[in-house]
């Protein structure tokens, strides 16, 4: 039996199909960059800015759940971390798992958890009210008193 194989630079049109494993592993690396910047300002405008932990209550995640630049900080992580995270465990799947269909099964789990967690996360996010009716004065954002 004689096996021919086709000439790579051949002039017949390939059927195109996207690489999925090699754009995961593009996005594992850029993400991971992006969640380096975000994660280490997030922890700097936290921790190191103002008076630290001790000034982080309601009202401190209050005032930066209301500025728009923090919302949409908050959301790239949320979103960046949690994708991430759910690709690098798919990835751990498909290197561990050898039954097709525990393994889809657990690919399927994987996406409804960070399906819902980015849902519910964004929806913290941005219906979070920085001056909830009948809250102590003491307890919320400065800005707060004013309205």
């Amino acid at each position: 039996m004689t096996m021919t194989i086709d000439n790579p630079r051949s002039k017949t049109p390939a059927k195109k199909r996207t690489n999925w494993e090699k754009w995961g592993w593009i996005y594992m690396r850029v993400s991971g960059v992006l969640l380096v910047v975000l994660i280490f300002g997030h922890i700097f405008s936290n921790l190191m800015v103002g008076e630290g932990i001790h000034a982080i209550d309601f009202g401190f995640v209050g005032g930066k759940l209301a500025n728009p630049f923090w919302q949409v900080w908050d959301l790239l992580l949320l979103w960046l971390a949690l994708i991430h995270g759910a690709n690098g465990m798919r990835t751990i799947v498909n290197d561990y798992v050898s039954r097709p269909g525990l393994a889809k099964g657990l690919k399927v789990a994987l996406f409804v958890a960070a399906a819902l967690l980015i849902l519910l996360g964004t929806l913290v996010v941005v219906t979070f009210d920085p001056c909830p009716a009948g809250a102590p004065a003491d307890l919320v954002a400065s800005f707060c008193a004013d309205l």
